[in-house]
């Protein structure tokens, strides 16, 4: 099998290289059609995939694939609001053009999109076939991408994750854990609920899912809704740092941060189609956190 991953030096795609490379995610083995792979791990530096000339030059000299996994996206959320061109292009664009030169070759695309599609107006997890409303930049362009993916390949999986977390690169858990060993105490908003989810979790679900016809718009996040204040409470006692999270609502913290983006209220998704396809194989978000803790110190970097 022939693979192109974009974005592979972020959390999922080092997260796909783990699984690909070892056979093995924390839930499960890796489908055996990946063993021996040839997989191109690239990001921006080796390809920018906003520019359909640089898309359309990398395909050309490169054999044919049969599958491209889409990681690659602008997802500083607040800075989407003040960068709108460059966060369409890295979002829209992007996914666009792979989307083209993977419909040229037959090949199929995994796209990796977001749950800051659904306004979080709605006190119910989403499920794929609800109607859209993005209320930032971020969420604006990634809903964009989705279309354009899906327009422009046939054979196009849109994959929706919220909260993630990995080993290597910048998320939440890790914030949280810096702030602990100089802090007593976090504030952290109550009043924005989703869905916690482990790359590890999603990357085995994506190699499994890319194994099947079954294209169109998928939910993948780890199982169990909580806000951010509880999923930063359960990462201080998980790595056992005895720093307090003291909560607040959004409105407090964007007197705190005024420039800060608008985010959904309840943006929690419910994996409908996995349930309905392959099978969710989605763990619950607090088993998948205690594994990543106990896998820290060997595998963050």
């Amino acid at each position: 099998m022939r693979i192109l991953i974009t974005g592979s030096r972020g959390q999922l795609g080092n997260e796909l290289r783990r699984l690909i490379t070892t056979g093995q995610a924390e839930a499960g083995a890796v489908p055996a059609a990946y063993a021996g792979a040839s997989v191109d791990y690239i990001d921006i530096d080796d390809l920018d995939i906003s520019s359909w000339e640089a898309v359309d030059a990398w395909f050309g000299a490169h054999d044919p694939y049969d599958l491209a996994i889409n990681c690659a996206a602008m997802t500083n959320v607040d800075g989407c609001e003040t960068n709108w061109q460059g966060a369409f292009s890295a979002n829209a664009l992007g996914p666009m053009n792979l989307a083209r030169a993977c419909a040229a070759q037959g090949a199929k695309l995994v796209h990796v999109s977001t749950d800051y599609v659904f306004p979080g107006t709605d006190p119910e997890p989403r499920v794929e076939t609800d109607v859209p409303a993005p209320i930032s930049a971020y969420g604006r362009t990634k809903l964009a991408g989705e279309g354009l993916a899906l327009a422009n390949n046939p054979r196009t999986f849109v994959v929706r994750t919220a909260w993630l977390y990995g080993y290597v690169g910048k998320n939440f858990v890790k914030t949280m854990l810096r702030l602990a060993k100089t802090h007593d105490h976090v504030t952290v908003v109550s009043d924005q609920l989703g869905n916690p989810t482990s790359a590890n979790d999603l990357a085995w679900q994506i190699l499994r899912l890319a194994q099947t016809e079954d294209f169109g718009i998928y939910h993948c996040t780890n199982e169990g809704t909580c806000s951010w204040a509880d999923f930063a409470a359960a990462i201080m006692r998980e790595f056992g740092t005895g720093c307090r999270v003291e909560p607040c609502t959004s409105e407090q913290y964007k007197q705190m941060v005024p420039g800060s983006a608008d985010r959904p209220h309840y943006s929690s998704l419910r994996n409908a189609h996995l349930e309905a396809g392959i099978g969710n194989g989605m763990r619950p978000w607090q088993e998948a956190l205690s594994t990543y803790a106990a896998n820290f110190a060997e595998q963050a970097n």
